[in-house]
């Protein structure tokens, strides 16, 4: 993440309407280089918007394929911001999530999830893989104590 995104041009380019609220959901989510969990969205938008509408939204934008959702190791939805080859049918986001076991943090990482035939009669729609370790800030602060 951590990128210089248009709301306003991701919105009309999935014909989604114009509000503040949907421009602030993108803009926060896009701010950081790690998955964002709606608890930290809900704390981090505070009043602008209720819980229900983030939830409407966000469910919104992983439907259109503009969100992609990472489940963290306690099992809460994390986002972030797909890449520009997801569509609502689906999401090409295919690359290895990191979930720190020491910060809680979950990366998208450059890395390619394994290619795989499924069985007869399978068909994925995607494919995700999540390894668990110590991320290289958290590696970083081991080694200075």
């Amino acid at each position: 993440m951590n990128m210089k995104i248009d709301p306003t041009n991701i919105l009309k380019e999935h014909a989604l309407k114009h509000t503040k609220q949907r421009v602030r959901v993108l803009e926060e989510i896009a701010l950081d280089t790690v998955a964002i969990s709606q608890p930290e969205l809900e704390k981090k938008l505070g009043k602008e918007i209720d819980r229900v509408t983030l939830y409407r939204i966000l469910n919104i934008y992983e439907d259109k394929g503009i969100l992609h959702r990472i489940m963290d190791m306690n099992g809460t939805a994390n986002y972030a911001i797909c890449s520009s080859s997801c569509s609502a049918d689906h999401h090409h986001d295919e690359h290895i999530h990191f979930n720190c076991t020491t910060c809680n943090k979950i990366y998208c990482l450059d890395v390619a999830v394994p290619h795989s035939t499924m069985p007869k009669g399978f068909t994925a729609k995607t494919v995700n893989t999540t390894a668990y370790g110590t991320c290289e800030k958290c590696n970083l602060e081991v080694k200075k104590n």
